[in-house]
């Protein structure tokens, strides 16, 4: 199944969840940092989610518990740019911590942008996440914790999203 977003919402079988998108809108990323919400065809990533806020969740996405050291590598000088990454005290390269106190990334999907053949500055860290307030994200899409959970439940590995 491909599923949809239009603007800024969501189109998932029977389902229209509203959403957020960049700050620069839907359109073709070139660069890291733009503030735009790529427009095209994606794969999906694992869910990470905050078990201790969280709890149980319901999908047939693998899910993987969010932990203290974990981030995402926005650095394009790194060999790890837009991937998972350890943080540990001797990581030098700029990245997104994945665990934090605020709750946007209490769940979260990576949308596998510029990802199997990455290209340096292109983008990273594209991800479905959490919203309270609909503001635009950084190139993000965002929901809210009650329609994140439907959409969920709704998708499978196999999926994809078409952004336009």
């Amino acid at each position: 199944m491909i599923f949809q977003l239009k603007k800024n919402t969501i189109y998932v079988d029977q389902f229209k969840l509203k959403c957020s998108v960049g700050k620069g809108g839907i359109r073709i990323k070139n660069k890291e940092g733009d503030k735009i919400t790529p427009k095209g065809i994606f794969s999906l990533g694992n869910i990470y989610y905050r078990f201790d806020r969280i709890g149980k969740i319901v999908s047939k996405l693998k899910k993987i518990k969010i932990k203290k050291n974990m981030g995402w590598c926005d650095d394009s000088n790194s060999v790890y740019y837009n991937r998972l990454v350890k943080i540990t005290k001797n990581y030098k390269y700029s990245h997104e911590k994945i665990f934090r106190k605020s709750k946007e990334y209490d769940l979260l999907i990576p949308i596998l942008f510029n990802y199997s053949k990455v290209k340096k500055n292109k983008g990273s860290a594209i991800f479905f996440h959490l919203t309270s307030n609909y503001k635009p994200t950084l190139g993000c899409v965002a929901l809210k914790k009650k329609d994140f959970l439907i959409m969920l439940k709704l998708i499978s590995k196999k999926d994809k999203i078409k952004i336009f």
